[in-house]
């Protein structure tokens, strides 16, 4: 048996792991950008709940002042 490798076989090795280790950064930025808009929406998501619940809350508060001052005898 031979120990000899075929000089096409490590050059086509050494091609295929030098493109992976090439788009490596290219892959690790894609998913940071997806993180980071994925973490933007979720926030911007959040303000407008939090929005609408701060309404909710501005708007009972309004009916409540308005019940006490029409209830207010003059």
């Amino acid at each position: 048996m031979s120990d000899s490798v075929n000089g096409a076989v490590v050059d086509s090795i050494t091609i295929a792991n030098t493109k992976v280790v090439a788009e490596a950064p290219a892959m690790a930025m894609g998913s940071l950008y997806q993180t980071i808009g994925n973490s933007v929406a979720m926030a911007a998501a959040n303000a407008v709940y939090a929005q609408q619940q701060a309404n909710v809350a501005y708007q009972a508060a309004t009916t409540l002042g308005v019940m006490k001052l029409f209830s207010q005898n003059g």
